[in-house]
């Protein structure tokens, strides 16, 4: 497997990057935060992205889509990491547009060209209290009528539900509440009766949801994928959904690197830079080392996805294990780097330091991958 751009990617990776910087700088993050926005992103300028390309990049050209792949994303990923960027690139790529690429269905038909263009966000709410990011463990039931289903039940964490066009919910059609089986995915319209979304922020300042489902009725029109086997369809949206959020969290903690050497090299203290004593060189050095071989496991499970299927669970695993425990480790140097002004909000050290704690613990923890990846490998 190859882990170096060719020209194309470099230039697609570049292309981001200065958009990013120059459309979104943290100071835009800021002031979506600071004035409360009811949205807490921008829909105009996901409407500009989109017009780029990039919320077509990786789904199937029958769909509208360019069908570059997955690795492409990563990159676009990648960049509005580097810039914490709000939008729903999580919510609504990482989550919806795969599971609806993965079913390839009628649903995919109605909703993937609107993703495309911008025009239709997602949400995915499949997390339930206690769950520990095991999708098998789903207590919400969907209880069949005539003509339909009836759900109920309460989902947590739901990223960006309180703008999503659609929310897609994983519910138990049979089966006890841990069982493989009997788990189904139903498209639900945000406004249904007995549908509630108390909106959320996390400690990054992004937008998630509690949602509450009492007695929504839904027709079987409204199954995504297949009825009582959805658990695959989840797991493989949430693997790919991994390694997205693996790529953003890498270009986190790059840009939180950048950061703070650039401080080492213009604080001053008795008359020189600190970055001149051979303390702070060593522990820069080693933060270097670890966001380097972190950066080639990201690399290759995004490929991993385009290119080796079979491997995409191990790879992921590998993936976030790796930049999780590299992403906390250089974001709490990198504070440190910056003494006691590193912790006040003047600072975006700290933002980033944020971020990457959430970020860590979404799609499960260095642990959490370390012990699936050992699983995997029959340890």
């Amino acid at each position: 497997m190859q882990l170096i751009l060719n020209e194309e990617q470099a230039a697609l990776a570049k292309t981001a990057t200065d958009f990013a910087r120059k459309r979104s700088p943290v100071a835009r993050m800021r002031a979506l935060r600071d004035s409360r926005d009811e949205i807490g992103f921008s829909k105009e300028l996901w409407k500009e992205m989109a017009e780029l390309g990039w919320t077509a990049v990786h789904i199937p050209e029958e769909h509208g889509g360019i069908g570059l792949g997955f690795f492409e994303l990563s990159l676009i990923l990648e960049a509005a990491g580097r810039t914490l960027m709000p939008e729903p690139f999580t919510s609504t790529l990482l989550l919806g547009a795969n599971l609806l690429i993965a079913s390839d269905d009628a649903h995919s038909a109605r909703w993937l060209p609107e993703v495309c263009t911008g025009d239709a966000l997602l949400a995915l709410a499949w997390d339930e209290r206690g769950a520990r990011n095991r999708a098998n463990r789903c207590a919400t039931r969907a209880v069949a009528v005539d003509g339909g289903f009836r759900i109920s039940g309460c989902k947590e964490s739901v990223l960006d539900a309180h703008t999503a066009d659609r929310i897609f919910v994983s519910a138990r059609t049979g089966g006890q509440d841990s069982d493989p089986d009997g788990i189904t995915v139903f498209s639900v319209d945000p406004a249904a009766a007995g549908l509630t979304i108390e909106r959320q922020t996390r400690i990054d300042h992004r937008n998630c949801a509690r949602v509450l489902f009492e007695d929504v009725r839904v027709s079987t029109d409204d199954v995504v994928g297949t009825l009582d086997s959805g658990l695959s369809l989840l797991e493989g949206t949430l693997d790919r959904a991994t390694a997205g959020t693996a790529a953003e969290l890498f270009g986190t903690t790059d840009e939180a690197f950048e950061i703070a050497v650039a401080y080492l090299k213009e604080r001053k203290q008795f008359g020189v830079p600190i970055g001149s004593f051979q303390a702070l060189q060593h522990r820069a050095s080693r933060l270097f080392i670890e966001l380097k071989l972190a950066e080639s496991a990201v690399i290759a499970a995004a490929k991993a996805v385009d290119d080796a299927p079979d491997n995409v669970p191990a790879q992921v695993s590998l993936a976030k294990a790796r930049i999780s425990d590299a992403a906390i480790h250089v974001c709490n140097e990198a504070v440190q780097f910056h003494g006691g002004v590193g912790i006040t909000d003047e600072y975006d050290i700290g933002l980033y330091l944020k971020r990457a704690r959430v970020a860590e613990l979404s799609f499960g923890d260095a642990a959490h991958h370390r012990d699936r990846w050992a699983t995997l490998k029959g340890y």
